[in-house]
């Protein structure tokens, strides 16, 4: 074998498309579902240390949300370009991009860490943290800043694996990893023998011992060249205008997710201004949805892949009909998922919150009126998906921007200050945003612009020059 080359994959550019979906897919939710089990393992150690350091934690975890939108984003920019060289079959061109990529992502990942670890005191300022739990939060997060490159190289290593079709070595690592920040955080945090206890801060380190293993684990998994991609240590040496494409394609990526963090933050904040019986229920129902969400996300993952793949192969018929497939899926999917929400409503609540009869039966309610709406937020994220893997990151962007700032919140802002709904317009501004959300993105959609970017003068597998993806 050539030793910039890697073993193929299965080509998922011919065959079924339901089963090249729900094989990227069922990976890809698990892992999701793997991610939220961080925060329900971090949440099990630090509450046993009390409120304050449940506060502590609560506080920083926008701040590190905003973070990791960033390197989210420019991980979307590495698995477009590597699905659409890899559907082309230009491996070469894989494997420069997937080390283009990472160093890329590795430059961000020490810029950020340095100003945001510098900056922690400042941020937790203007977020209004109070001096009782401020040195807590301070220690947590500076921590978790500091590992911010181990965290944007594993966001990284999944997403050129996604590129190329393998998306279970990343589960694979996250079960154990998940097992293994459930034995640490007790370790770090209370300490035992010759290890100190951290106290809260013990949490962000177990965590940030996890990701570093994470990493390790992926680089030697690409050094290898048995999983679709081949890195060779020269192949780290600065391709500046391969660079600055993904950053044209990443950083649409990274406004996006930014955009969505910011819009919830609003929303909870029209939440509290109803006092903290209207805030926790808003808390415990959209913690619900975004458990819902997850298959969606999933869904749409694997469709940018595929779609990418596909226009890497100049198979234009078989990306549109991927991007078909992947919304019929998430529309029906999410639509039982919904109906199972409507009916399971009580123990779901339930499972958050115990004691509190008003909170209860308000989350109910919340969870019935915006569940059903889910199946229309399957259908955006799918589109977004398909746009994304076009290379058409700026269209996912202005999708998200619209249903988010220019529906959800203004809605949100009117019925619940404007009409005798009150708190209750909160919860119907979920259905009237997804709804309408997935009007403009099927609008857009169907217009067939979306297909438009493709692999600019593709090449065969063994041409000496790769093809480079154009973007919008």
């Amino acid at each position: 074998m050539h030793p910039t080359a890697a073993r193929p994959r299965p080509n998922l550019t011919e065959g079924s498309i339901l089963k090249a979906l729900l094989t990227l897919a069922l990976p890809i939710v698990f892992g999701n579902l793997l991610q939220t089990g961080y925060q329900l393992v971090d949440a099990f150690w630090v509450g046993r240390l009390g409120a304050g350091a449940v506060a502590a934690v609560a506080v920083c975890f926008p701040i590190n949300f905003l973070l990791m939108a960033l390197g989210s984003g420019f991980s979307v920019a590495g698995s477009v370009l590597v699905a659409q060289n890899y559907g082309a079959r230009n491996l070469k061109m894989v494997n420069h991009i997937a080390a283009q990529s990472l160093a890329l992502e590795t430059a961000l990942a020490l810029v950020l860490s340095v100003a945001a670890y510098a900056a922690s005191p400042l941020i937790l300022r203007l977020f209004n943290v109070g001096p009782d739990i401020f040195n807590l939060a301070n220690s947590f997060q500076r921590v978790l800043m500091l590992g911010l490159v181990f965290n944007f190289g594993f966001l990284m290593f999944q997403a050129l694996m996604r590129g190329v079709g393998e998306v279970r070595i990343p589960l694979y690592i996250n079960i154990g990893t998940l097992v293994l920040n459930f034995l640490l955080d007790p370790l770090f945090i209370y300490g035992w023998g010759p290890v100190p206890a951290f106290g809260v801060a013990g949490a962000a380190v177990a965590t940030l011992s996890t990701q570093f293993l994470s990493v390790v684990i992926g680089m030697a998994v690409l050094l290898r060249g048995k999983a679709g991609i081949q890195l060779s240590f020269k192949g780290f040496v600065p391709d500046f205008p391969l660079m600055r494409r993904s950053v044209k394609l990443g950083l649409p990526s990274s406004i996006d997710l930014s955009a969505r963090a910011l819009g919830l933050s609003m929303l909870t904040g029209l939440a509290a201004a109803f006092g903290t019986t209207v805030l926790a229920t808003y808390g415990i129902g959209s913690r619900i949805l975004a458990l819902g969400i997850i298959p969606a996300l999933g869904i749409s993952l694997a469709c940018s892949t595929l779609v990418a793949q596909n226009i890497g192969a100049a198979n234009l018929p078989r990306a549109l009909r991927t991007a078909n497939y992947a919304i019929a899926i998430s529309f029906v999917g999410l639509l039982l998922l919904g109906a199972i929400g409507w009916l399971a409503a009580g123990p779901l609540v339930g499972f958050f919150l115990k004691g509190d009869e008003a909170v209860t039966l308000d989350a109910i309610e919340f969870v019935r009126i915006a569940v059903f709406s889910l199946c229309f937020t399957g259908v955006q994220q799918c589109i977004s998906g398909a746009l994304r893997g076009s290379g058409n990151t700026v269209g996912a962007m202005v999708l998200t921007i619209i249903g988010v700032w220019g529906l959800q919140f203004p809605v949100a802002w009117f019925l619940s200050q404007h009409t005798a709904l009150g708190f209750h317009g909160l919860w119907w501004s979920f259905v009237i945003a997804n709804v309408l959300s997935a009007l403009v993105a099927g609008s857009w959609y169907l217009k067939g612009n979306w297909q438009r970017p493709r692999l600019a003068n593709p090449q065969r597998p063994d041409a000496a020059a790769p093809a480079v993806p154009a973007a919008e």
